[in-house]
Order: structure tokens, then C-alpha cells, then sequence
């Protein structure tokens, strides 16, 4: 970026400065509307991805028998979560008003993270597709025939491409090759050792950079497109990922009803997840919004080396400005979250859908860690934790936002959900290295 331009950027966005200094902040989306809407995707796009997932229902519960007892639906329960709100009131020296919730996406089934929805969605519609144009299958029939040895070899001829810091590429290429693809993972110099070393064991082909997550998206798209037998998976542009995440806001809808968690004008529900390129986050949050309206209030949270979707949004700018142009080093424990430009399709659709986005610092992620160990025994990757200090940034920074959308009497009866992105696939020795570094 030229230096003309970034020094007007600065000069226009004064929060700039603080972001450049790894500071905290919490910013405003001044574009979100009560109506919001976009033109680059539909309902219609989350109605068609629910209808297959529900397809494949049969062939998922032959793949992987735990998921018998929810009918073949990959799905995560929802916690209340107390005693982590105690802990967190207490070391912030605040009270945080409303019922506090985990969505304990960590636990969804087959790869441990919030990938599940989005990357194994696109999987199983591109193995339907290929399925369907070679005469292997029609929409009438049971997809149990997914799990028949013809179809595994069909599917040894092609190949299934990804760039990722990890979850999503685990998602991938765990569902790809129990379906017989060939899977090839690029993976940024972010990415965990255990999770390179899991793909290898599922027999993908990781190929790894020293370079960020940027690279690695941008030459496996390059590679896969020499190769007309591979399908890249593209997380910054996939609508067929944004869809797949989307699912997950109707089946939440059903989770608050059935724990009496009401959501309406009354009721505010407020909603932070973590992000990075931003296909997870934003799948679920316009998933959210086309369902609650002006009635659910959603932040993404970003690590203070790598908040890419704000600055994007903050400038509408997107992905033509990256961390590294306003100084920032995109260095982070949040291995997910190490993202230095965010999606363009991503960040245009959410213009309009979200409330705002604040930065945490890593040493912030591995405290909650600690807590959240110590309060309620549940284990979370550093990036999941991001959600955590949603809350404490609402009421420390963002009173003009709660008196604006005229929420003050009602924080009381809101309900605040924390999105759990991954952690139960952690191995042992990986908890205890992060645990020590709470303790160092």
C-alpha cells in the first residue's frame, strides 16, 4: 500500500493508530441496518445446503456410527456457563448482566471445530455433484451408497484441495478421504504441528509454507486449477462454505426455544464469534440476522496482530488492505485466527449484518483458557476464547452502541452467546503446553 494512502487512512480512522499499537479496541459498524440485506447470497443457498446435509444423513451415520443418536446431524448442544461469567465478573470488576452461553461448537462430531459445518458441507456437495453427472446417484436415492466401495474408488480418481492455519483443513480432509478423495491440505506457517501430523495419518498430502495463511490459499487455488480433476475449497470466496455455516442458525433457533431462551425486542440476544478470513463467522451471522432480525446484535473478535475484517470493514477497503499495510506483524497464538486480509465476498455481505468487532490479546485468549478450565471444566483451543471477553468489551466500550439501539433497560433479560470455535481434537500434550503458558 502506497504511503499517500496509508497516511490518509490514518488521518480518516483515527482508531487506526491504536489498532497499529496492538491496543484493545472495540469498534462500531456504523453500516448495519435493522433490515440487512445483500445481493451476493440467498436463502435459498442455506435452504439447498440443509436439504443436503439431510440427504446424506444415512451415509454419515454408516461413516461414523457416534452420529446414530442425532440422526446423522452434525450438531453441537448449547451450555449455560455461570461459572465462567463469575470468574470473568470477578477478575473485571464488573457485573455482566443476562444469562451467559456457550454454543460448544468444539464438540461438534467427525473434526472438533466450527469447519465442520461449512468444510464438510462443501465435501459432501461436491461428492453429490460428481455422484449425480457420472449417473451414480439421483437426488431420489439413499445416499447410504456413499459408503459402498464403487463409489470410494469413483472418487480415488479425484482430488480435494484446501488452504488453511488447520481446522479447516482438517475438517476437509478428514471427511474427503473417508469418502475415497484425494486431499491435498497448504498449510500456513500458523498451522499446529499436531494437526499437519493428523491429516498425514488420514493419508492427506500436506504441503507446508513459511509464509501466512494468505499464500497458502493463494498457491493451492494455483495448483488446483492445473489440475482438472481437483476441486479447491476456497475460504475466502466459497459460498458453498458460507452456506454450510449458515445451517447453524436455525438449529440454534430450536436450541434457545427448547431451554426457554427467548429472543425478541424484549430479549435481546448478543452473539460473538471468533474470526479470521471470516466464512465461519459470517455464514452464522447472517444465518442469525435473516432469522432474528434487529433483535440479535453479533461481534466478531479478532486477535490484536490480526484483526483483518476490521480494518476491511472499518475502511471498505476489504481485502484490498491487510494487516501488514497499517504495521502489524500478523504473528499470533490464535492459530485460526492468523489471517492478514479478510474475504472480500465475506466482509461486502457483512456490511450490513453485524453489530461491530473488538481485539483481544493472546495473553487475554490463554487466561480465559485457564478459567474456563478452572470454572467449568471445559477445554478450548486460544482462538475459541476470543468470544469470551465479548461481554466485558460491551460494557466497558460500548455504551454508545447499547443507548443507540436503545438496549439499556433490556440487558437484563439479554442472553450473551460465546461461539466455542474448536478444541476437543486437541491432543493431551498440546492442553499442557498451552495450560503452562497461563502458568509462566
Amino acid at each position: 500500500m502506497e504511503n499517500d494512502l496509508k497516511h490518509e487512512l490514518f488521518h480518516q480512522y483515527p482508531l487506526l493508530e491504536t489498532i497499529k499499537n496492538r491496543e484493545t479496541v472495540f469498534w462500531e459498524n456504523t453500516k448495519w441496518t435493522k433490515k440487512a440485506k445483500t445481493t451476493l447470497f440467498s436463502n435459498e443457498e442455506v435452504k439447498d445446503a440443509e436439504e443436503t446435509l439431510q440427504r446424506f444423513s444415512s451415509y454419515l451415520t454408516i461413516a461414523y456410527p457416534e452420529l446414530l443418536h442425532s440422526k446423522g446431524l452434525i450438531e453441537s448442544p448449547i451450555q449455560q456457563i455461570a461459572q465462567m461469567k463469575n470468574a470473568l465478573e470477578k477478575m473485571f470488576a464488573l457485573s455482566i448482566p443476562g444469562k451467559f452461553v456457550l454454543k460448544c461448537d468444539h464438540m461438534l462430531p467427525i473434526s472438533g471445530s466450527i469447519k465442520a459445518r461449512g468444510g464438510i458441507y462443501e465435501v459432501l456437495k461436491h461428492a453429490e455433484r460428481l455422484a449425480i453427472a457420472n449417473g451414480k446417484l439421483t437426488i431420489e436415492d439413499d445416499y447410504a451408497v456413499f459408503a459402498t466401495e464403487e463409489l470410494r474408488t469413483f472418487f480415488q480418481q479425484y482430488t480435494i484441495a484446501v488452504g488453511s492455519t488447520g481446522n479447516l483443513g482438517l475438517s476437509i480432509g478428514i471427511m474427503a478421504k473417508k469418502l475415497g478423495f484425494n486431499v491435498v491440505v497448504h498449510m500456513s506457517s500458523d498451522a499446529k504441528e499436531w494437526k499437519k501430523a493428523l491429516l498425514r495419518e488420514k493419508g492427506a498430502r500436506v504441503i507446508e509454507y513459511k509464509a501466512d495463511y494468505s499464500v497458502a490459499v493463494e498457491q493451492g487455488r494455483l495448483e488446483a486449477s492445473q489440475d482438472p480433476m481437483c476441486h479447491f475449497i476456497d475460504d475466502e470466496n466459497s459460498k458453498d462454505l458460507f452456506a454450510g455455516y449458515a445451517v447453524a442458525a436455525k438449529r440454534l433457533k430450536v436450541q434457545l426455544e427448547k431451554t426457554n431462551i427467548q429472543v425478541d425486542k424484549a430479549h435481546p440476544l448478543f452473539v460473538y464469534l471468533p474470526c479470521g478470513v471470516g466464512g465461519g463467522p459470517g455464514g452464522v451471522a447472517y444465518g442469525l440476522r435473516e432469522i432474528f432480525g434487529e433483535h440479535v446484535h453479533i461481534f466478531f473478535a479478532e486477535p490484536t496482530a490480526s484483526p483483518c475484517m476490521m480494518i476491511g470493514l472499518m475502511t471498505g477497503l476489504h481485502d484490498e488492505i491487510s494487516v501488514e499495510d497499517i504495521g502489524l506483524d500478523n504473528q499470533t497464538e490464535a492459530d485460526g485466527l492468523a489471517v492478514g486480509r479478510a474475504s472480500k465476498f465475506v466482509g461486502k455481505v457483512m456490511e450490513s449484518y453485524i453489530s461491530g468487532c473488538y481485539t483481544v490479546k493472546d495473553e487475554e485468549l490463554f487466561m480465559s483458557l485457564a478459567l474456563a478450565m478452572e470454572s467449568e471444566g471445559v477445554f478450548l483451543e486460544p482462538s475459541a476464547h476470543a468470544g469470551m471477553f465479548g461481554p466485558i468489551h460491551l460494557l466497558k466500550n460500548g455504551q454508545s452502541y447499547t443507548e443507540k439501539h436503545h438496549l439499556q433497560d433490556k440487558m437484563e433479560q439479554a442472553t450473551h452467546l460465546v461461539w466455542a470455535t474448536g478444541g476437543s481434537m486437541v491432543p493431551q500434550e498440546m492442553r499442557e503446553e498451552y495450560m503452562a503458558k497461563v502458568n509462566m
